[in-house]
């Protein structure tokens, strides 16, 4: 007798192949047999008219923090995903030494939006190595499975103190040291090294990331100990000509890692309006670097507008700096709503200029010419000429006047999406050419960060009944579409144990009802430590999620099984021989 029997489900298994109705056995958390199965499951599931998926795989989270605290990894985990990538834009937690524990919490608040009394009273910090550290990653029960990068900031500040924290260059031993650590935690089992050079990622006190302009020696010198090691994924949030760098620029940067490490690389691409042709030419830099054989570069970009969410009651809005709304920010909501409906108050807010912002992106959601209702259920690629500054020139008014009367919506808890990225001329056509590459990745979910600003984990769910489903024009078949979240994902990292739905692999899995799947609006929850807040966004659909043959979620509902486990280096391949099938 099987552990598990799901009977007569239309089994999309991850590696591209046309859809087709089957049996799935599972026994000792892994696959057994796919077809016809004539034995008996302990547990017996009808999959009839539904989807059965492998479970979903983000390479781009940041649960750090959350992994330790929580046993809960949603939102991920909420939609179907079963595999987390933690380590990301080069921060995190490990190494650190204590007089450090504070900088590394301000660069994490800073850069991913998590309140730094959160980290202070959730993070018990029984470590100081990145060894360590995962030791207590692998210490706590989990729903679903969690692999990690090593982060480059702080490796930097564990060299070099206050040197690396200033950005200042690493000499010869420090770049022996950072080997050396870098050595040790591929080693223990981490699955790569995460970094960034973006001028967006800054400390809390407005202070540019230990990792940002870094110079290339010092990242080749982490991939080729990476390499050493027995190798791993090299992440990277390049420049994107944030600073006035070239896509040649940004591009020579990852072709020396890739060429002087023979390891794999992934990094984020993103078409902005402020640099047109920016990403397309990047794509463009891959394929050509991939045509010539070796470690390949891989692209990977998030489904939807990489955008943030603005409203009264989460991080940022359009009047966030405006000094009379600084003035009431410390009020609770509903009494910061009964000022704001005042005429006199609300005309003093928006005749007033925004003073400057210590974190980029919380400057960023005042722009009302890409600036659109959520709504609910949520619109992501919203019609053309739906923009506060579009409906308000229609109307007569001023953008500031209509998005000030927006917000005011729902007792201040309307959510307005400013679509930074992948939306161009009020449309995601630009992602198309992502879909269709097969040097490319889905990732970005940032599960675990960006608590008051975005809610990206959400995006298999999107994909599934956007991309899959509903939109008019261009679609994603559904093989293509499962594919991209599992097989493709799973190359990229090097995990060999999941992504399809094949006997002998881990026995991640998802059964959907792919025709009533539906994405829920995000909403704060305060369920952090010391009392913190988060975006959360639920989905209906997953009649039922599998992590190692263990339903962790059924009907949308988690069951409170907690099967998932940190995923150490002994798991990934040692070379990059991934193209994307």
């Amino acid at each position: 007798m099987y552990d598990l029997v799901i009977r007569n489900g239309t089994v999309i298994d991850g590696t591209g192949n046309a859809a087709r109705i089957a049996d799935i056995a599972v026994q000792d958390g892994k696959i057994a047999v796919v077809g016809k199965v004539d034995d008996a499951g302990r547990e017996e599931v009808d999959a009839t008219g539904l989807i059965v998926t492998p479970g979903f795989i983000d390479l781009h989270t940041h649960f750090d923090g959350q992994a330790l605290w929580s046993p809960r990894l949603n939102p991920s985990s909420a939609h179907g995903v079963t595999t987390v990538i933690i380590g990301n834009c080069g921060v995190g937690f490990a190494p650190c030494r204590p007089q450090d524990r504070d900088l590394l919490c301000d660069t994490m608040e800073g850069v991913e939006d998590i309140p730094g009394a959160v980290m202070r009273e959730g993070l018990a910090w029984d470590w100081e190595s990145f060894p360590e550290y995962l030791d207590a990653l692998a210490a706590v029960p989990r729903d679903i499975d969690v692999g990690a990068l090593l982060p480059h900031s702080p490796v930097r500040v564990y060299v070099m103190g206050e040197r690396g924290a200033e950005r200042e260059a690493a000499t010869d031993d420090d770049l022996a040291a950072m080997s050396r650590i870098v050595r040790e935690g591929i080693a223990a089992g981490a699955l790569g090294f995460g970094t960034s050079t973006t001028p967006v990622d800054r400390r809390k006190d407005g202070a540019l990331v230990p990792s940002f302009a870094a110079a290339t020696r010092e990242l080749v010198a982490a991939a080729v100990a990476m390499k050493d090691a027995g190798g791993g994924l090299f992440q990277i949030v390049p420049e994107l000509g944030m600073s006035g760098s070239t896509p040649e620029e940004d591009f020579a940067v990852l072709r020396e890692v890739s060429e002087a490490s023979g390891m794999p690389v992934t990094f984020t691409l993103m078409e902005g309006r402020r640099y047109p042709g920016h990403s397309s030419r990047l794509l463009e830099l891959a394929h050509e670097h991939n045509a010539r054989g070796g470690a390949r570069i891989h692209p990977q970009f998030l489904p939807r507008p990489l955008g943030m969410m603005a409203s009264f009651d989460l991080t940022s809005n359009p009047f966030l700096h405006c000094p009379t709304y600084q003035s009431l920010l410390a009020l609770p909501l509903a009494e910061r709503m009964a000022e704001l409906r005042k005429p006199e108050v609300k005309a003093r807010i928006i005749g007033e200029q925004p003073g400057e912002a210590l974190l980029p992106l919380t400057a960023l959601t005042r722009q009302f010419d890409i600036m659109y209702e959520l709504g609910n259920p949520p619109c992501y690629e919203p019609a053309p000429g739906s923009s506060v500054a579009a409906r308000a020139q229609a109307a007569g008014r001023t953008p500031e006047d209509l998005a000030y009367d927006l917000l005011l919506e729902d007792d201040g808890r309307q959510m307005m999406l400013v679509a930074l990225g992948n939306f161009i001329d009020e449309s995601m056509d630009v992602v198309i050419p992502y879909f269709e590459d097969s040097d490319t990745v889905i990732g970005l979910g940032d599960g675990g960060a960006h608590y008051g600003l975005i809610c990206d984990a959400s995006y298999p769910t999107y994909v599934l009944s956007h991309w899959a489903r509903d939109r008019e024009g261009y679609r994603v078949t559904l093989e293509k579409a499962v594919q991209a979240m599992t097989q493709t994902p799973a190359r990229v990292i090097g995990l060999k144990d999941r992504g399809t739905i094949t006997p002998g692999l881990k026995a991640d899995i998802n059964i959907i009802d792919h025709a009533s799947l539906t994405l829920g609006r995000p909403f704060p929850i305060d369920d952090l430590p010391a009392g913190g807040r988060r975006l959360d966004q639920r989905a209906k659909g997953y009649r039922a999620t599998y992590v190692s043959g263990v339903a962790i979620q059924r009907d949308d509902t988690p069951t409170g099984a907690l099967p998932g486990r940190l995923v150490r280096s002994g798991q990934a391949t040692q070379t990059d021989a991934t193209r994307a099938a």
